[in-house]
């Protein structure tokens, strides 16, 4: 059997109430676990984009988005490796403004992990993190271990082709050339 490896899958849809739920459904029909999940608008005016994070073999990630596909409200749905991609996440990390200035120069850890203070008061301090995700779950590990992390979250992927445009952008543009040949 084929290895499982982290796909991204991208969804191009119109903003419609319980396609997520459609599409959550596909990934557990299939027994796949949803790692990461983002949802804004895209660059293109009144299209939104999923982005979804996945474990899966090629084979199944296949299936997957042709079952998506078919929804009636997706424009178009896309897999990817991260090598197809820039991709980055956020993490925000609470921690307690005295053990933090404890540690002596927090310069250091700001420094190293390319770490914003983002709030200070004279209890909690939040830092902000972006990176992929072992650079964010590594600063967790050594922030847990040093001082103690009293709130931690991590968003979903966020990620872009390295294509010059949208894969979307290309498949409407030939859709239209179509059209436009037929009048």
């Amino acid at each position: 059997m084929e290895d499982k490896i982290l796909y991204t899958i991208t969804i191009f849809s119109e903003n419609t109430v319980g396609l997520l739920n459609q599409v959550t459904i596909i990934f557990t029909r299939r027994g796949l676990n949803i790692e990461t999940l983002s949802v804004s608008p895209s660059a293109l005016e009144g299209i939104h984009k999923f982005t979804i994070t996945t474990f899966a073999n090629e084979e199944t990630i296949e299936k997957v988005v042709k079952q998506i596909d078919k929804r009636v409200d997706i424009v178009k749905a896309y897999y990817n490796t991260n090598d197809d991609l820039v991709f980055q996440e956020i993490a925000l990390y609470k921690v307690s403004t005295d053990k933090l200035l404890s540690l002596g120069s927090i310069e250091d850890i700001i420094r190293r992990y390319n770490t914003r203070i983002l709030d200070i008061t004279e209890t909690w301090t939040v830092l902000e993190k972006t990176g992929h995700y072992d650079e964010t779950q590594s600063l967790f590990k050594e922030l847990s271990d040093t001082i103690g992390v009293l709130q931690f979250i991590r968003s979903g992927r966020v990620a872009i082709t390295k294509s010059k445009v949208e894969r979307l952008s290309d498949m409407l543009a030939a859709m239209e050339e179509k059209i436009n040949r037929k009048k």
